[in-house]
């Protein structure tokens, strides 16, 4: 079961420095949550490679220090929560972990987790703690103004902690997204890349693809697909405006999985086609009926 969101603002701050490595949607929503709702952090730390939007964040105003280099950004934190594509992970840690302090919680918000321990827990350094993290939260925008506090506000976070994660590092983790507005969950990185990989990677491969059949399309057809677009093909194109860089590497760190979600959906798109050529109406039916229940399930836990 998730656990109960507890609002916490009055209490003294999870973290006393708290670092963001990246301060796109997602990292920007964690540190306007962190100021407005107060209880996470005392300072807020933000670090972004390119400079205008180092400029950006700064004019913007939701981190107490806007630093330019990684391992500046990280010395003295007690918290670090990585925010770029999990394709950058390895370089950034390797940039990182001389300069983390021990007893710091390290964490991320990728939307892979074998990955994620694969390359983060061999250069992790002795006393550090590693607690890898998803929040299963977002839009189709980026960069440090797309962000905003509610971003998390009634949504899942999972926390996959190693077989031999400290406790009480887990423990703070769960906290911040608490206190994020989340409900908090805890499964292993296997269990979770699967379950992401059908409930999220999947429907993305699928919009981009259905949106790369429409844009080969001879122009005047192209053309007349844009003007009369219906409902069902708009959601497709706004799952298919993604960031490229985070959604190319989820596929390429999440290859396993999502192949064999993939291969799944194939067989029963390929079942599904056969009923229509055959006239299959029962067949028909029972596939629309099951979507109908999957949605009713998701109105039901809020989820949708």
């Amino acid at each position: 079961m998730p656990e109960p969101i507890v609002s916490r603002a009055e209490s003294a701050p999870i973290f006393e420095r708290l670092c963001l490595i990246g301060v796109g949607l997602i990292g920007s929503s964690i540190a306007r949550a962190a100021k407005e709702k107060g209880g996470i952090a005392r300072t807020i730390v933000a670090h972004t490679r390119r400079p205008e939007t180092l400029a950006r964040v700064r004019e913007l105003g939701f981190a107490d220090v806007v630093e330019e280099d990684a391992a500046r950004a990280v010395e003295g934190c007690d918290g670090v929560i990585l925010c770029v594509p999990v394709g950058a992970y390895a370089g950034v840690m390797r940039q990182i972990a001389p300069h983390l302090a021990p007893g710091c919680v390290l964490s991320d918000v990728g939307s892979t987790k074998g990955s994620v321990i694969r390359d983060l827990a061999p250069l992790l350094p002795p006393g550090v703690h590693l607690v890898p993290a998803h929040p299963m939260a977002g839009t189709e925008h980026s960069g440090p103004d797309a962000g905003f506090a509610s971003l998390f506000e009634g949504r899942y976070c999972i926390l996959t902690p190693l077989p031999n994660s400290d406790p009480a590092a887990v423990e703070k983790v769960a906290e911040l997204w608490r206190r994020c507005g989340s409900m908090v969950e805890r499964m292993d990185a296997e269990t979770h890349d699967k379950v992401v990989a059908i409930v999220s990677h999947l429907p993305h491969l699928i919009a981009f693809t259905i949106c790369g059949t429409a844009d080969d399309l001879a122009e005047e057809t192209r053309e007349a697909v844009l003007k009369f677009a219906a409902s069902g093909f708009r959601d497709f194109t706004r799952i298919a405006a993604s960031d490229v860089d985070m959604w190319r590497d989820i596929f390429l760190n999440n290859r396993d999985a999502l192949l064999e979600m993939l291969a799944r959906f194939t067989e029963d798109s390929h079942a599904l086609a056969r009923a229509v050529r055959w006239g299959q109406a029962e067949f028909i039916e029972d596939r629309i009926r099951r979507g109908r229940r999957i949605r009713r399930g998701l109105i039901e836990r809020k989820q949708a």
